[in-house]
């Protein structure tokens, strides 16, 4: 007996900055360059070019696709998902490698199919240019920096005088040392781990920002870890960027290990998504907004979400029960409603949206820049 048949779509990757039809003379050329597939050829033999990149085109840009059966990432495994990452960018890396410009698509984007493409570069189209006009030339290179020798750092903050001499004042009486005390003690190290961490940070990405057009900090692992950045940079500076990294080694007299990544395409600050919209929420929402229109504008939502978070404001109810969670609601709500906005204003430029479900389909796909984790 055979499975349910797994639903089929396309894999967006990414969008390059050429009508790839000018560029190969071919509507959908595949690249046959090794290491370009993603998905196994034996997933459907029915789907000739699965495994493989093609592009669809739009005006002046394409978009970078494949075929494949749509998969939820959300429900991966961390070690499978992170096999599907590094294929995923390896194949954005390399056609950037030939020579594109390319604005990444956040892992796992599904479309249904080429007609859906086709409407996101549309819609998107004067994002996607403006992106592509900022990030031409542009690479990005990530750098992490680690204490090199974590145990004389902490040695040596423990010979500071505040962390000193209260660990003197412990040891005068040691059969009274606390577990409250041993925390304390703990905790002055830490604050002054964050604090030389912080100085050597701001050193670090004052100088690498002078060379730089953007940065992104990026969470940090753990507490050996310095920096964790992202640099936006130009290509032809690369080599001065990389002297700059050399320098501070130097400077720091080899006290800091730095790991330098790249070059990247722009992953930290322009990576695409695309966000369905269901009707059920832009129906919750307006309702949550008392909107009682069919059809509103922008400004009449900002105006019934400042009147309600003026109303349920926790500060102005602080003993009403649940007010937390409704002001929360009216967040969501005003969140909701304005990415509803934003899709229907990239699908065509308008001052008014409707809540009829007919007229809510026009609308119901918002691509955007991803907000990165900090």
């Amino acid at each position: 007996m055979k499975g349910a048949m797994s639903e089929k779509g396309k894999y967006v990757y990414g969008i390059i900055n050429s009508n790839i039809d000018n560029i190969l003379g071919s509507y959908r050329r595949v690249v046959n360059e090794p290491g370009l597939s993603l998905f196994s050829d034996n997933i459907d033999p029915n789907l000739r070019a699965n495994g493989k990149v093609y592009f669809i085109p739009y005006k002046d840009i394409s978009a970078a696709v494949g075929n494949s059966e749509i998969v939820n990432y959300m429900g991966m495994p961390k070690d499978t998902l992170a096999r599907f990452l590094v294929k995923h960018q390896r194949v954005i890396e390399k056609i950037m490698s030939l020579g594109y410009t390319i604005i990444p698509m956040r892992l796992g984007t599904f479309l249904k199919d080429e007609d859906e493409v086709k409407d996101i570069l549309e819609r998107g189209y004067s994002l996607m240019k403006d992106i592509i006009h900022k990030i031409s030339d542009k690479i990005e290179i990530d750098i992490v920096s680690t204490w090199s020798d974590f145990a004389s750092v902490l040695k040596e903050l423990g010979e500071e005088k505040e962390i000193k001499e209260y660990k003197q004042k412990l040891l005068a009486n040691p059969k009274e040392i606390s577990v409250d005390d041993q925390m304390k003690v703990g905790a002055m190290v830490k604050k002054a781990l964050d604090n030389k961490r912080e100085q050597y940070s701001f050193k670090i990405q004052s100088i690498l920002k002078n060379v730089s057009q953007a940065l992104k900090t990026h969470e940090l692992m753990d507490d050996k870890m310095i920096i964790n950045t992202a640099f936006l940079i130009n290509k032809t500076i690369q080599k001065e960027f990389d002297t700059k990294i050399e320098d501070l080694n130097h400077k720091f007299n080899d006290k800091l290990n730095f790991r330098c990544v790249g070059p990247l395409p722009p992953y930290s600050f322009y990576t695409l998504e695309i966000k369905r919209i269901l009707f059920n929420d832009i129906d919750w929402a307006r309702k949550k907004l008392s909107i009682l229109n069919d059809v509103t504008t922008k400004n009449e939502i900002k105006k019934a979400y400042k009147r309600l978070t003026f109303s349920y404001h926790p500060d102005k109810n602080p003993e009403a029960i649940g007010i937390e969670k409704e002001f929360d609601e009216i967040n969501k709500a005003y969140r909701v409603l304005v990415d509803y906005w934003e899709a229907c204003n990239q699908a065509d430029e308008i001052e008014k949206v409707s809540f009829i479900e007919e007229e809510f389909k026009k609308c119901a796909i918002l691509l955007k820049v991803r907000e990165q984790d900090g």
